[in-house]
């Protein structure tokens, strides 16, 4: 009765970490990737905003820019109503209002 093959169950050390692998590849296409490219999108939307643009702030303010600079926007919510807003806190661009006749 003897204790033969005692080195038998040693192997497979990169086969218990192919799981956690292929997890964290999956993770990565499904998740980090696509926000990566929302968080570019948002950045290069930023540096293009000139006077003019008509954009809504992440908190729901709608308005168009009336200054601009590095870190703060002046947006015109109403008629002679402004209001200043760090750069960052722009969301997008807000859809042109086109008044549709009936």
């Amino acid at each position: 009765m003897g204790t033969g093959g005692g080195a038998s169950g040693q192997g497979g050390g990169f086969g218990a970490f192919a799981p956690l692998i292929l997890m964290f590849v999956i993770f990565y296409f499904l998740l980090i990737r696509p926000q990566q490219k929302k968080q570019k999108q948002h950045r290069q939307m930023l540096t293009s905003l000139k006077k003019g643009d008509r954009v809504i702030t992440s908190g729901g303010l709608y308005g168009r820019i009336t200054g601009i600079t590095d870190t703060i926007v002046t947006l015109e919510i109403s008629e002679k109503v402004r209001v200043k807003v760090g750069r960052s806190n722009i969301a997008g661009m807000a859809q042109s209002e086109n008044p549709s006749t009936k």
